[in-house]
């Protein structure tokens, strides 16, 4: 496993799913089969999205929207209610040993989070925190600013979503690091000449030396 030294890095931007909160893609597609969407499968991917998707990560759609189209694939007597169970059926825990490491990291340097994300699973994963550690804010005080896609109208791997955080806080591209699970989003930042890590079953408290 490699080790990054961020003794040259002014600052860290996360990832929220997969990187900071665990994730399953899986457990909604399976979820979505379940009620009768065969062909969530091919609309949803993690790499490939379709439009629908896009549109409702940049604030274009509301959720009610949202649940109206996905509605369109499942049998006739799908509830709205059991659509939202499946779409937040990927969203899993954030470990507390993982917390206690950002909270460490952020002493050393600013940390940043974007996430592409979405009202509902905006709404759920703030539940899930308050439930769990008792904050609803958790994540924005444990990082020095949340960006979350739905609410800034922009989402990677477009180069305006980096560019984002960097002009609000004077960051140098070279001198920051981004860390992602996917790729077309490393990809994106790396152009613009972010270093940038693509993380792949790793923890990110095991990667990072400091």
């Amino acid at each position: 496993m490699s080790k990054l030294n961020i003794q040259n890095i002014d600052a860290i931007i996360f990832d929220l799913g997969g990187v900071v909160l665990n994730l399953d893609y899986n457990l909604t597609i399976n979820a979505f089969k379940k009620i009768g969407g065969e062909r969530f499968e091919e609309l949803y991917s993690q790499a490939n999205q379709d439009k629908i998707f896009d549109l409702y990560e940049v604030g274009k759609l509301t959720s009610n929207e949202f649940v109206d189209y996905l509605l369109q694939f499942l049998p006739k007597e799908t509830k709205p209610k059991t659509v939202i169970t499946a779409w937040n059926a990927m969203l899993l825990d954030l470990p507390k040993v993982r917390l206690d490491f950002l909270s460490e990291l952020k002493k050393k340097l600013p940390i940043y989070l974007f996430s592409n994300t979405n009202d509902l699973h905006y709404k759920c994963f703030k539940s899930n925190m308050n439930e769990v550690y008792g904050d609803d804010q958790l994540l924005e005080n444990t990082f020095v600013h949340t960006y979350f896609s739905h609410l800034c109208q922009v989402r990677k791997p477009n180069p305006e979503a980096f560019e984002l955080v960097m002009k609000k806080h004077g960051l140098k591209a070279s001198r920051t690091l981004f860390i992602d699970d996917s790729i077309q989003h490393i990809e994106g930042a790396r152009k613009i000449g972010i270093k940038a890590h693509h993380l792949v079953g790793e923890q990110i408290q095991d990667i990072i030396t400091f």
